[in-house]
């Protein structure tokens, strides 16, 4: 048990506070998305009270915040609108159908999100590239920042429409104040939290001075929603009655599931690896993949809209000096006591000051050391970083994470296919040696195949790779071939210093290869990085 709750606290003021910090924080997020996927905003609520609290207790990173999130919300939202229009057109009609398929949905999302940790998936999340991982904030910083804005409309009699008048400039100069007050607030002393003073200082002025400000509570109503006021989340038995509706259906269905699942690994491993780099810890991604896997079950057993790792609220949280477990399970536990008792009291929070904690988190996150580098960086990097961000903003983060490092992954084996080169000597014996350097892999067979010079090459030949490594079999296959060239003369050839990795690829797949090896004691020895890392945690 002691290892489930390492890092539960290294400062419990500090954890408290920063925790009812991000709960204020999650409200009108976890609303928002629900608003976006088209379902009530109770359920986004309890899908980010769910998904913090067991994320905080079990998950593989202390201080990472997990809740309801815009990028699976715009995933799920066509799933929901076809089970709604299922629904009604059955011969006994069902309401929110969607909303009940979407529970099921999350018990197979779950499933494959828990297989990915116990698969141990989540080291490859350190493999992305760091202009994914600049492309990544800044792209995410730009969505937050363009979410805000939706908060600087008001809708009247269905018709939504930007503030005006004195409604704008006073929504602005409490912006400015909240910002203002987190800002300056940490250079006077940082024992209080500076997001949550600002929240508390900005509400106090609305409320006592009798200041007309859209509010959590108006905000929730305007959305169509009924106010905070619920009840605690209870379980969904009829999900396991409705399976009959989803004939025809199942394929929407696992589909949808997959996607969750890429969606919400991808953005809380991206998220993980940032709250890593701001601690200067290490967090451990396999473990975060089951847990984020057993939140997302819960949520579709309790009727909770499901999500991941929230990378504003996750900053805020760092930031605020949350950086143990009990910061995540305050802010989850806190947010499910503003449904159940404080709801009256959170309704009066004016949304300016969460969006100025917001616009500062934006701030924050966009990493602005991304303009000075980009002309002293290659221009491939240079290339996936603006991309990755592009596509962030324009898509979601999966795609831009996948785009990235598919350009990345590209651009990284066309300049190792151009690398491989072959130094050529004789020794005093008359054996022709070929000293191999660079990488061989799919890319470099061609290269590799021309450098040889089978026909007129002398009785005995050496391949030395003390300076390369044969990466897969399209490797295996252009060696093969070159082997059979020799030997089909009546030459003898030998392999020579190859890595115990290496001469196992070889062999497994071809048992003559063992013929032609040669083995010493200074054969080179490779590792994957990320493996020794894993085995750490």
């Amino acid at each position: 048990m002691s290892k489930v709750f390492n890092n539960f606290t290294f400062n419990p003021k500090n954890d408290i506070l920063s925790g009812l910090t991000v709960a204020l924080a999650l409200v009108p997020e976890a609303v928002a998305f629900a608003f976006v996927a088209g379902i009530d905003p109770l359920v986004g609520l309890y899908g980010a009270f769910m998904m913090g609290l067991i994320t905080s207790l079990f998950g593989g990173r202390p201080g990472m915040i997990s809740g309801a999130t815009g990028a699976m919300a715009v995933v799920m939202v066509h799933m929901i609108q076809q089970g709604n229009e299922v629904g009604l057109g059955l011969d006994t009609p069902i309401e929110n159908l969607g909303l009940q398929w979407l529970f099921i949905t999350l018990l197979f999302v779950g499933a494959i999100q828990i297989l990915a940790g116990v698969l141990r998936l989540g080291k490859f999340v350190r493999l992305i590239p760091h202009p994914v991982m600049m492309g990544f904030v800044n792209g995410l910083a730009i969505v937050i920042f363009l979410a805000q804005l939706g908060m600087f409309k008001r809708t009247n009699n269905g018709v939504t429409e930007w503030l005006q008048g004195s409604q704008l400039f006073i929504m602005i100069a409490l912006v400015a104040l909240t910002m203002a007050i987190m800002f300056l607030l940490p250079k006077f002393t940082k024992k209080l939290p500076a997001a949550l003073m600002a929240i508390i200082a900005v509400a106090c002025l609305t409320i006592f001075g009798g200041i007309e400000v859209s509010t959590v509570g108006s905000f929730i109503r305007d959305g169509g929603g009924s106010g905070l006021k619920g009840s605690l989340p209870s379980f969904q038995f009829q999900i396991f009655t409705l399976l009959d509706t989803l004939e025809g259906h199942w394929g929407l269905i696992i589909s949808t599931a997959f996607l969750l699942a890429a969606v919400g690994l991808i953005e809380s491993l991206m998220t993980l690896n940032l709250v890593d780099d701001i601690t200067e810890t290490r967090g451990s991604g396999n473990r975060e993949c089951v847990a984020q896997g057993g939140a997302n079950i819960l949520n579709g057993l309790f009727g909770g809209m499901g999500g991941c790792a929230m990378i504003g609220q996750s900053i805020i949280n760092v930031n605020s000096g949350g950086r143990g477990r009990l910061s995540g399970i305050v802010a989850a536990v806190a947010l499910l006591c503003f449904i159940l008792f404080g709801a009256p009291l959170i309704e009066q929070i004016p949304i300016a000051a969460l969006v100025g904690v917001m616009f500062m988190v934006v701030i924050g996150t966009f990493a602005w050391s991304s303009f000075r580098v980009i002309n002293k960086i290659p221009k491939s990097d240079a290339i996936v970083l603006i991309a990755v961000s592009a596509i962030t903003v324009w898509q979601d983060l999966a795609i831009a994470v996948i785009a990235g490092v598919i350009i990345s992954a590209l651009v990284f084996a066309w300049k190792n296919a151009t690398m491989i080169r072959a130094r050529k000597h004789l020794k005093e014996d008359g054996t022709k040696i070929y000293e191999i350097w660079g990488p061989l892999f799919f890319g470099s067979t061609q290269a590799f195949s021309t450098k040889f010079d089978p026909k007129t090459d002398p009785k005995n030949v050496e391949i030395d790779f003390i300076e390369s490594r044969v990466s897969d079999h399209s490797g295996v296959e252009a060696l093969s071939s070159i082997v059979k060239k020799y030997t089909d003369l009546g030459k003898n050839i030998k392999l020579t210093h190859l890595s115990p990795e290496c001469k196992e690829l070889l062999t497994k797949l071809d048992p003559d290869f063992g013929k032609v090896i040669e083995t010493s004691i200074d054969d080179p020895r490779y590792h994957v990085v990320t493996d020794l890392l894993d085995k750490e945690v």
